[in-house]
């Protein structure tokens, strides 16, 4: 099976709104509803679990029925960050998948994401274990010297990155269920869930492992 796991426990802060901004309406639909749509319609996409903040999660309901997300089997509330929403969402399937199950997981307020993507992070994933939706970076980097200028005429090259050795990270993340499972069961075990950026991706850098 594949499953998408949609965070949409944040509450958004940056945005300013007086609701979470995965609830804002675009043209008379909540931002949420378009993501969940998009793995609603994906072939290869069995069953959906929504992470959610808990004071919305009858919202969920609501948008399941009026959108017919017949995919949408599990809806579980978020954490207090981006690592316990996650955690909380893997935690919550378990005995309802299988190890070798393939999870992705997805920001629920970022719709624009396409069929062939969600294909490839699959494909790539049954290879690999896991596959994170990437993509080049084109623009001109630089390391900061200070506020105002990358400049650093004492070692120039030093501050120099090369380009073509970035890759821009992006969802969906692509895991083995049995893969990232036991990666935050042995996380929390080393007590370094905390201690990390909120991503599952700079917990694999910290864990040393391969993405």
């Amino acid at each position: 099976m594949n499953i998408a796991i949609i965070l949409a426990g944040g509450v958004g802060n940056r945005v300013g709104a007086d609701i979470p901004k995965q609830f804002i309406e675009v043209l008379g639909k909540p931002i949420l509803a378009y993501t969940i749509e998009i793995f609603q319609q994906h072939p290869e996409i069995d069953a959906i679990e929504v992470v959610c903040i808990d004071s919305y999660i009858k919202d969920i309901g609501v948008m399941k029925s009026q959108y017919n997300f017949s995919k949408l089997i599990w809806v579980t509330k978020g954490g207090e960050n981006f690592q316990k929403s996650v955690l909380n969402g893997i935690k919550y399937l378990k005995n309802k998948i299988s190890e070798n199950d393939i999870v992705l997981v997805h920001f629920g307020v970022s719709p624009f994401i396409s069929e062939d993507i969600i294909s490839d992070v699959i494909r790539v994933c049954k290879e690999k274990g896991n596959a994170i939706s990437s993509t080049d970076f084109y623009l001109l980097p630089g390391m900061k010297e200070n506020s105002e200028s990358v400049e650093n005429p004492n070692n120039a090259s030093s501050k120099y990155i090369d380009r073509n050795t970035i890759a821009c990270m992006s969802s969906p993340h692509a895991f083995k269920y049995g893969f990232v499972y036991n990666l935050y069961k042995e996380a929390i075990e080393q007590g370094i869930i905390d201690s990390v950026e909120p991503h599952t991706t700079t917990l694999m850098y910290k864990m040393r492992k391969t993405i």
